[in-house]
């Protein structure tokens, strides 16, 4: 048998490969994008620049900007691109320390949080931009050139994106808090009006000063939760259904479950052999 320290060395080598794996294969995808970083950062601005008013443009303060800028979100799309990958390095790092349900729960819900993250970037993109932007070009003073430096858009947009993609990801949380058995969804009916004003509280907090975008949040942060509850009421009946296929609640009435079944007692078998030996005894007996 291994000692403690060299398995605690073998797993340290384990990660340092598979984090330079996915390094790797973030550091290829960018390569590939990086001729393309200027049309990417362009396509990041569409949503601002459809609003801009005539002859409005973007600004860079910055002497390195007008390249890093760009860069920056070539590696950032080089990364969403090479997540499948690295998710996969992750798994298979976690998965031989999990058990067979563990598993099966972590890899739907993984996957899940990785689509509605991405579903909340995209109506980030194209809702929730074009309305806060198009919002502040008409409350905008008359004289004032509306311009933005690239670096504080990119940071806005990073922020935003973050934002709207953990919201999304509302209910996976409910799903594995109630599976996880931390919390049941009695507690979480009970909690509902706590939420939405939390809803409305972490939309004040993430979003721009606008009444637009702090609803956009807040409305689809409450239906998520919502539609967290569901799932996990569905999920934790199947699991439940799976774990016990034999509970009386779902047994057939003419069936008695064998938990039901208690052996004899020494009295009780001695009562009984003594009562079977004089019924074999009677029918022995003649007819007189």
């Amino acid at each position: 048998m291994n000692p403690p320290e060299d398995s605690f060395l073998s797993h340290l080598v384990e990660l340092r490969d598979r984090l330079i794996r996915a390094l790797v294969a973030i550091g290829v995808v960018f390569v590939c994008l990086f001729p393309w970083a200027k049309e990417l950062y362009a396509l990041l601005a569409q949503p601002l620049l459809a609003t801009l008013p005539q002859g409005g443009q973007m600004i860079a303060t910055d002497v390195v900007g007008v390249f890093l800028v760009p860069m920056k979100v070539a590696l950032m799309v080089a990364f969403l691109i090479a997540l499948p990958y690295v998710l996969y390095q992750v798994w298979a790092f976690v998965a031989p320390g999990l058990y067979a349900h563990e598993k099966r729960l972590a890899v739907p819900m993984v996957a899940a949080s990785v689509l509605l993250f991405f579903i909340g970037m995209s109506f980030a993109y194209f809702l929730v931009f074009p309305m806060v932007f198009g919002f502040m070009a008409t409350v905008a003073p008359e004289g004032v050139a509306w311009m933005t430096d690239i670096e504080k858009y990119l940071s806005f947009v990073m922020t935003t994106f973050i934002a709207f993609g953990v919201t999304f990801e509302v209910p996976v949380v409910v799903v594995v808090l109630v599976q996880v058995g931390i919390v049941n969804l009695a507690k979480l009916r009970e909690w509902r009006p706590y939420v939405i004003v939390g809803a409305f509280v972490v939309a004040a907090i993430f979003t721009p000063p606008d009444v637009i975008s702090q609803l956009m949040m807040a409305i689809p942060l409450c239906l998520l939760f919502e539609l967290g509850m569901f799932l996990a009421r569905f999920v934790r009946q199947r699991s439940v259904a799976s774990a016990n296929p034999g509970d009386p609640a779902t047994a057939p009435d003419s069936v008695t479950p064998a938990a039901d079944w208690t052996p004899m007692s020494a009295e009780e078998m001695d009562k009984a052999i003594a009562e079977l030996g004089n019924e074999q005894s009677s029918e022995r007996k003649p007819d007189s």
